[in-house]
């Protein structure tokens, strides 16, 4: 039976799966760190630092007392991993076995991607695996030597194959350099490595979205998944959810049919805390783009890969979520050796809300933001509507 869901709901439904409407929803310090990623399944590695990178950043929004060192520490403690979820993530380590049937097929199969030449990844793999970690700069310096019959291009491709099939993983990184290592050091003995069957890979993809989201859809849960048989299983699982009372099949307007967490649907919901919150183009809240649009009448895209003229709101607008709604995008950048955060454009879309609501707390998680990133000032460049300028800068 299809059951009515109000937007309002299924908003807050989602928010509230995501961490984002009360303040230490997983805890605090690192072992707040980790229940945060195992919650949400995953989190986005990006290598893009106009502010805080996108992994730190995500977690920040949930964890306000969140340090960079934090993750590093979880790796080296080796309960989070890295690997490809919709995208280079990090992963808990106790969902690895959910990641062998991609590394086994690229390493059965390989793809025009990763074609390396196998002399070159057994002598990557040889020599990680007698002289331990390396840094893909360590090969790079080796091709110098005279007699070397391998060019870097080709090292840095073996690293990738064999990360990606398996054969070495991330023992932890120099910066944004990943140190490998081949996986029996890296990989702890008691992690099951049983490699799961389609239906059982589909059971986890289901149950990761309905415990970050609250709810899902089809899409979501096979986006950017390649396995043309895979539809067909997550159909079964969540057919079999509906039967059995945990899931809930909602009808909501043009949305796809909507499968929703019975147990949080028939909890009772506040409305969500007026708060600002400042997030990563990678969070995970946002980074289904169809699904904001359709839930919050949001439409973002990061614009940094637009050529400069064709960019509407900046290079790295973050979204400013205020409460349940999307009031707008600011486009930041982190001026490091100055110690000054500019807000180089902030965009006020939804200008039906006062901003006598949303100003000071606006201001409030800039300052802290600034704080995060290292910056001791602030600067605001361009606001439109312009007219909210003035009161902006006073409370600057």
């Amino acid at each position: 039976m299809k059951e009515e869901l109000t937007l309002s709901q299924l908003r807050l439904l989602t928010l509230e799966s995501q961490g984002l409407t009360t303040p230490f929803p997983f805890g605090k310090d690192k072992d707040g760190t980790l229940a945060a990623l195992e919650h949400l399944g995953y989190l986005q590695i990006d290598t893009l630092s106009i502010v805080e990178r996108a992994h730190h950043h995500t977690l920040w929004t949930r964890l306000p007392d969140y340090q960079t060192g934090f993750l590093d520490a979880l790796v080296e403690e080796r309960k989070v991993f890295e690997y490809w979820f919709h995208a280079a993530s990090y992963l808990p380590m106790r969902d690895f076995r959910f990641v062998l049937p991609q590394m086994l097929d690229i390493k059965q199969n390989g793809t025009r991607y990763y074609n390396a030449d196998p002399k070159v990844m057994q002598y990557v793999l040889d020599t990680i695996r007698a002289e331990g970690p390396k840094r893909a700069r360590d090969f790079e310096n080796e091709t110098k030597r005279a007699g070397s019959w391998w060019s870097w291009k080709p090292t840095k491709l073996a690293l990738e194959r064999l990360f990606m099939q398996g054969d070495l993983m991330v023992s932890g990184r120099n910066g944004m350099q990943k140190m490998y290592d081949v996986t029996e050091r890296v990989l702890p003995a008691s992690i099951d490595t049983a490699v799961p069957t389609r239906l059982e890979f589909a059971q986890y993809l289901v149950k990761t979205y309905l415990k970050a989201y609250g709810f899902t859809t089809l899409k979501q849960v096979t986006h950017l998944k390649t396995d043309k048989l895979l539809n067909k299983n997550v159909v079964e699982v969540l057919q079999s959810m509906v039967l059995d009372g945990s899931v809930r099949q909602v009808s909501l307007g043009s949305l796809p049919p909507v499968f929703v967490d019975n147990g949080l649907l028939e909890r009772s919901q506040d409305k969500a805390v007026p708060t600002v919150r400042l997030l990563s183009p990678f969070d995970n809240a946002i980074i289904h783009r169809d699904r904001v649009r359709q839930l919050f009448d949001f439409d973002f895209r990061l614009e940094c890969y637009l050529p400069r003229e064709k960019r509407e709101y900046g290079y790295f607008s973050l979204p400013i979520l205020f409460g349940d709604t999307f009031i707008g995008r600011v486009d930041c950048k982190a001026h490091r050796k100055e110690k000054v955060f500019e807000l180089i454009h902030l965009h006020i879309e939804n200008t039906a809300i006062s901003p006598e609501l949303w100003m000071e707390p606006f201001i409030a998680s800039v300052k802290s933001f600034a704080t995060f990133n290292n910056c001791e000032t602030l600067l605001l460049t361009r606001v439109t509507p312009a007219g909210l300028t003035d009161a902006i800068k006073q409370l600057l």
